[in-house]
């Protein structure tokens, strides 16, 4: 269902550091952005003639990462010729964008990348320098080298794997698309679920598992066993995610479609479910994988089942008893939260258990930034990344990450 390449979706990719003249209006006549053709852009945007200008459909966003959402604005840019009043002078191409809410926010330094998508849309992403968002598009894009010019990425050399998938639809980049075979797996989740709406997360989990063609044994290799699992999960849950939101559509909302709040809200829905259910089925696959290991743990939530300030860790090795037993020895204890993504999130691991000084968390993001992982450094927080994902990162960082296999081998080496 999903594609491999970045190169399905995106044309062409550049990017740059804001200057003065780029971020700030004041500073010159109006927001354009020069410089593209030097990063070979011009082939993706085309050549207007002195008295044409090409306009594009644009996504421009503006996102930290601090802030919960992204501030996103879609308008029409323009590209054209700046020197159109000067016929004998050789053509010098810009990219014009209005002012909005996302042009207000630019500041000088901040990290720019510019896409043109297959659909013809151009994506304008501006996040300050040094963010986790300005790492992981230079880690999607190759983005070696990075300046106040452009500079070209390729939408050739990585696959496009589940936490990269994520982090672009984020980005409002919807990533999933019908694929030959499709067919036969909706007929049989429609007969193993009803087609009427969505099993508990661990039934369908349970048959993600178990009906992955991709076979990846979670004793030898669980690095690698958990991004295979939730990347099956993911294609059928779209799969059969759409089937369901179809069949939604077709009913309407209200008398001729008229109920904008009823569309609002079953639009929420989707999102709401699509983040809640990659949470819980990434800590159901971590807790298969540990069970497979023989591992001695315990899930947070119900009684008797939290830490201090009734918290509720995601993982407790080996459990809440021995935890609040005040003879165990603590060098023993092991607490493992669990995030698909980070963000800023990563921070409310930190006194989800008083006792264990270090601390563990696993996620599947690519590409954390340098400031953030230095933080978590400093926080006695240590990063779990499965070994695929730890290319994304930077050999500094890389050499400080574990991976999932080396997680557990540090639990099973302390165990009693």
């Amino acid at each position: 269902m999903f594609s491999d390449r970045i190169s399905d979706y995106f044309e062409g990719v550049a990017a740059k550091y804001l200057s003065a003249v780029d971020a700030d209006p004041k500073r010159s006549n109006q927001h354009e952005i020069g410089g593209l053709p030097a990063a070979g852009f011009k082939q993706y945007l085309g050549t207007p003639s002195k008295d044409e200008k090409k306009r594009f459909d644009a996504k421009l966003i503006y996102i930290t990462d601090e802030a919960d959402a992204a501030e996103t604005v879609d308008a029409q840019v323009t590209w054209y010729d700046c020197r159109y009043k000067k016929p004998h002078r050789s053509a010098e191409y810009k990219l014009y964008y209005p002012t909005n809410a996302v042009t207000e926010l630019l500041n000088e330094g901040d990290f720019l990348l510019v896409a043109k998508l297959r659909d013809n849309s151009l994506l304008m992403v501006f996040t300050p320098a040094g963010s986790t968002i300005e790492r992981q598009l230079r880690a999607l894009f190759a983005l070696d080298n990075v300046d106040s010019q452009f500079n070209a990425g390729s939408v050739d050399t990585l696959r496009l794997f589940l936490p990269l998938r994520l982090m672009l639809e984020d980005l409002g980049i919807e990533t999933g698309h019908s694929e030959t075979g499709d067919g036969a797996w909706l007929e049989r989740l429609v007969e193993l679920f009803g087609g009427e709406k969505f099993p508990p997360t661990s039934v369908f989990s349970k048959f993600a598992r178990e009906s992955i063609e991709q076979k990846v044994d979670p004793l030898a290799d669980p690095d690698q066993a958990i991004l295979n699992w939730m990347d099956h999960e993911e294609k059928l849950f779209r799969i059969y995610e759409r089937h369901l939101v179809q069949d939604r559509l077709r009913e309407g909302f209200g008398e001729d479609g008229a109920d904008v709040d009823g569309f609002i809200s079953f639009s929420l829905s989707v999102q709401n479910r699509r983040k809640s259910r990659v949470g819980h089925a990434f800590e159901l696959y971590l807790s298969e994988i540990f069970t497979a290991h023989g591992l001695q743990f315990e899930q947070g939530g119900g009684k008797g089942f939290t830490t201090e300030n009734n918290s509720k860790p995601d993982f407790i090795f080996p459990g809440f008893n021995s935890y609040h037993n005040p003879l165990f020895p603590t060098e023993h204890l092991h607490m493992l939260g669990a995030k698909t993504t980070c963000k800023d999130r990563w921070r409310q691991v930190l006194s989800e258990a008083d006792k264990i000084s270090s601390k563990h968390l696993v996620t599947l993001e690519a590409a954390i930034s340098e400031r953030q992982t230095t933080e978590m450094q400093s926080q006695n927080l240590q990063l779990v990344i499965p070994a695929a994902i730890h290319s994304t990162y930077t050999p500094s960082q890389a050499d400080w990450l574990l991976t999932l296999s080396q997680f557990i081998d540090q639990v099973n080496s302390s165990s009693l």
